[in-house]
């Protein structure tokens, strides 16, 4: 097991990547709602699993692209790039590898 740092979701980004404070920033945030998700299954201590580290590394990138979670739309010529909204949860892929670790109740 290794740990989730910013620059393996800075590396994921590539040049776009936003500041190391906004990728530490939503690695943090995305950790802590996989543990709760998973109820802390899965977690050695503070650091993730391979397979819920990668969750957190994808999720963590989306949230990193549009940390002010607001849509916004920029127009350049006859182009425009349209974001509409933010970081809404795991998606379907993610939380299929989640699942495996969810504690459910009875």
């Amino acid at each position: 097991m290794a740990d989730v740092l910013a620059g393996d979701v800075g590396a994921l980004l590539g040049e776009s990547a936003p500041t190391e404070a906004v990728l530490e920033n939503a690695v943090k945030a995305v950790k802590m709602m996989a543990r709760a998700y998973t109820r802390s299954v899965g977690f050695d201590g503070d650091t993730p699993n391979d397979e819920i580290a990668a969750v957190i590394v994808t999720a963590a990138c989306r949230l990193a692209r549009n940390p002010g979670q607001l849509g916004t739309s920029e127009t350049m010529g006859p182009f425009t790039f349209d974001v509409r909204g933010g970081f809404q949860g795991f998606n379907l892929a993610e939380l299929a590898a989640l699942d495996r670790y969810r504690v459910h109740g009875l």
